[in-house]
């Protein structure tokens, strides 16, 4: 506890004085873990179609499983995106009456946003924003001083629609093309992201070359700073590298963790090499070791719908 000594605000807690830096930290440990399942990921960049009726049938599965929130399509160009182009008349066929789990879409502009308001079921919009110049030309077409002026377009649009902006700041833990990244650039970005009120950030491990002593520094240094945005961590790995990131993240105080079945997925606009995202049975497993699973978890619902990915996806050699 030596970190906290230095502090003078103290508050008393049920008769026991401590630090106000100590009663935020433990109010960051015991936030209750978010987990996010991204079919929408694992679908995008797969080479074989996925037929409508069978997206609808995987996520209606995976809406029992109890998940926090189901990353389930992008309203983009379809010519980027090929299997996202059936989004909309995905959300129009899932029943969301008897879940707890929100629907997430991304959206890469303000035409894709306008479209994705339109949607009652859809909760989360998120928009991926990189530090990277480069990758965020080949991302979504646009310079970041453009999209700063579309992020906070598609911000005003979701408030008004009683929506909520998640922001995946991609290249979160490193850079690959050759632009300027620090960890001070994203703690700089991130200030900048929250000056316009956005209110959940999932750093983004886009190529998957996190350090985990990045890791742990940004989100112990992020969380404590900005109380009232959560952050969360969407990690991509090789198979045998998942553990060292989910675990920095989460000693660091990170309760809000992106994964899919079985790993599969990963951006399609990233380099040729790019791995695969964190196993969601990982993650469930590495929760239950800390015993620290969400409580509205249904783990046979999970299997049920685990086993049903192996019809979604037919062709193991396409991630």
């Amino acid at each position: 506890m030596e970190s906290f000594a230095g502090s003078c605000s103290r508050i008393d807690c049920f008769g026991v004085i401590l630090p106000l830096t100590l009663v935020s930290y433990f109010k960051t440990v015991m936030k209750p873990i978010k987990l996010v399942e991204c079919p929408r990921d694992a679908i995008q960049g797969y080479q074989t179609p996925i037929e409508t009726s069978v997206k609808i049938a995987y996520y209606q599965m995976l809406l029992k499983v109890g998940f926090d929130t189901l990353d389930c399509g992008s309203f983009v160009n379809p010519k980027a995106i090929p299997q996202m182009a059936d989004t909309a008349e995905v959300i129009q066929g899932l029943d969301c009456t008897n879940t707890i789990t929100k629907l997430l879409t991304i959206v890469a502009n303000q035409r894709g946003a306008e479209e994705a308001v339109r949607h009652k079921k859809i909760h989360y919009l998120g928009y991926p924003f990189s530090v990277s110049e480069n990758f965020q030309v080949r991302n979504t077409g646009k310079t970041i001083k453009e999209s700063v002026l579309i992020l906070k377009g598609i911000q005003k649009l979701a408030l008004a629609n009683q929506k909520e902006l998640v922001v995946y700041l991609s290249m979160g833990f490193g850079n690959p093309y050759g632009d300027p990244w620090s960890t001070d650039i994203i703690k700089s970005w991130v200030e900048k992201l929250a000056s316009i009120g956005v209110k959940i950030i999932s750093l983004s491990d886009t190529v998957g070359s996190a350090k985990t002593e990045d890791i742990s520094l940004l989100f112990k240094e992020l969380i404590p700073s900005y109380p009232t945005i959560e952050f969360g961590a969407h990690f991509h790995a090789q198979p045998d590298q998942w553990y060292p990131k989910v675990n920095a993240a989460y000693l660091a105080g990170c309760r809000r963790f992106d994964g899919t079945i079985k790993g599969r997925g990963g951006c399609p606009m990233a380099n040729d090499q790019l791995v695969g995202n964190i196993p969601t049975e990982k993650l469930i497993s590495f929760l239950i070791s800390q015993k620290d699973i969400p409580s509205m978890l249904d783990t046979l619902s999970f299997e049920s719908a685990y086993n049903y990915s192996h019809k979604v996806f037919i062709y193991n050699n396409s991630k």
